[in-house]
């Protein structure tokens, strides 16, 4: 069983470096035939650096307390397959409270999936990260008005919604097909 965690995290480690790699070199061959844009790509890269530099630390420490702190019971109770629907809207308001990249959910998302919490609730949690954020909403409703941002909020929620079930029943059904498959080899190998 270590082996074959082992095994997958090696070919996971050795994927993000080919990846890493591919990435540079397409970087270095449109640098060189796009010399003008080195330097706006040189800057953009170091303040997202540098920013991810700062911010991660945090994220890090803040995930730590959550993995020790943060039952794991308490996790499938509130955002687990037995808490139906209520969890893909906790999922919503988790990720529309905080403020800050993206990048700074999928840790919490993944530590979510680690213990317990159901494929739905994770992609609004993380969609709502990415599109619906109370202080977003405020600096809507000064700028664009009430009836546009009560519009897009709910129509940003509705789909969100959607999007979430659909994707854990398209999952669940590939992993349903995927076990018979695996289970027909089994029983035919007999």
């Amino acid at each position: 069983m270590k082996e074959n965690v082992k095994e997958k995290q090696r070919k996971g480690m050795k994927r993000e470096t080919i990846l890493l790699v591919v990435t540079l070199i397409i970087t270095i061959i449109l640098l060189s035939i796009f010399p003008d844009k080195q330097e706006a790509v040189t800057t953009a890269s170091w303040k997202f650096f540098i920013e991810m530099i700062l911010i991660l630390p945090a994220v890090m420490v803040l995930m730590g307390l959550f993995a020790v702190f943060v039952p794991k019971d308490m996790v499938v109770k509130y955002l687990g397959k037995t808490a139906g629907i209520k969890a893909v809207f906790l999922g919503i308001l988790m990720g529309a409270l905080p403020t800050g990249p993206l990048y700074v959910a999928f840790p919490m998302a993944s530590a979510l999936l680690k213990k317990g919490a159901k494929i739905s609730c994770i992609i609004t949690f993380l969609s709502a990260w990415a599109c619906i954020k109370i202080p977003q909403e405020m600096v809507e409703l000064q700028f664009l008005g009430p009836r546009f941002m009560a519009a897009r909020l709910v129509l940003t929620t509705v789909f969100v919604v959607i999007m979430g079930v659909s994707i854990e029943r398209l999952i669940e059904w590939s992993d349903k097909k995927e076990s018979k498959s695996m289970g027909g080899k089994d029983d035919a190998s007999i």
